[in-house]
């Protein structure tokens, strides 16, 4: 049970770290933001939990074509977010996504890529 509370404590604590250095600047926030802190974190409790090699290695190979749909967002939203507000951003954003994600998973579907 410390084991899952202690992973809980430093994950979360990066999260709040990110989001204050984001009230300080945009630019450094979105930096530590954009650095895959969170899948450094879950190969590392992987590995320290016993996890195989194949396991780690398929998190990592997956986490790389979950990414590629999610890049869209990142230019919806700030377009967005003055035009519609906050909550309807997030809305639009979450549908762009999931449609970025049904699209390259066909794409990548023909190259034998299997995300679905």
């Amino acid at each position: 049970m410390t084991w899952i509370v202690t992973k809980y404590a430093i994950t979360a604590f990066l999260v709040v770290v990110i989001s204050e250095v984001a009230k300080m600047s945009d630019r450094l926030g979105g930096l530590i933001a954009a650095l895959p802190l969170v899948t450094v974190l879950t190969l590392v409790w992987l590995w320290a939990e016993g996890q195989g090699d194949a396991k780690i290695a398929n998190h990592a190979w997956y986490t790389f074509w979950y990414v590629v749909p999610t890049l869209p967002m990142f230019l919806v939203f700030p377009w967005l977010l003055p035009r519609i507000g906050f909550w309807m951003t997030m809305g639009a954003s979450v549908a762009v996504t999931l449609a970025s994600f049904a699209i390259f998973a066909v794409i990548v579907r023909r190259f034998g890529i299997e995300l679905l």
